[in-house]
């Protein structure tokens, strides 16, 4: 990715290692220890979120270190949407959207064989998104909020998409 796109963030699904750690927890501490990873997440700040995980590392972390070891070793692509507004933030916690968007190319391609060209592949995946995004109604809240801030924070990346 970043090959093609140099100054990609990555920002990893907060959902998965949240549904990754509880399998790892005894069924008698779930609840206990979800209540002291939320705040992880959920924190004002980077630095914050570091000092609840630091929190929980010490309360959990002898019990369940495969938990805390999976999420320091992610934590820099976990953190990346601590930079950003809250509206931001909302956008780009969870990966659902990209997910479907996968989802909806692997439905088009795996009963296809070989492509003739990368042209004819690429057309196939642009009609098959415009007919699957007819299908999402599920609007962002504040998307215009959101979509301001966005071209702020990345200035004169989005020009172009927004025809500014």
């Amino acid at each position: 990715v970043h090959s093609i796109f140099p100054k990609t963030e990555v920002q990893l699904c907060i959902i998965h290692p949240v549904r990754n750690s509880i399998k790892y927890v005894a069924h008698k501490n779930q609840k206990a220890f979800m209540a002291n990873l939320k705040p992880v997440y959920k924190a004002v700040s980077k630095e914050a979120a570091e000092m609840v995980l630091d929190e929980l590392e010490s309360r959990w972390g002898e019990q369940y270190p495969i938990v805390l070891k999976s999420w320091r070793g992610k934590w820099e692509n976990l953190s990346a949407y601590f930079k950003y507004p809250a509206d931001i933030r909302r956008a780009i916690y969870t990966t659902n959207a990209i997910e479907a968007v996968h989802r909806q190319f692997r439905k088009l391609t795996k009963t296809k064989g070989a492509f003739p060209s990368d042209n004819s592949l690429l057309k196939l995946l642009y009609v098959g998104i415009q007919n699957a995004s007819k299908k999402w109604t599920m609007p962002i809240s504040n998307w215009s909020l959101t979509l301001s801030q966005l071209s702020i924070y990345f200035e004169g990346r989005l020009d172009e998409v927004l025809a500014i």
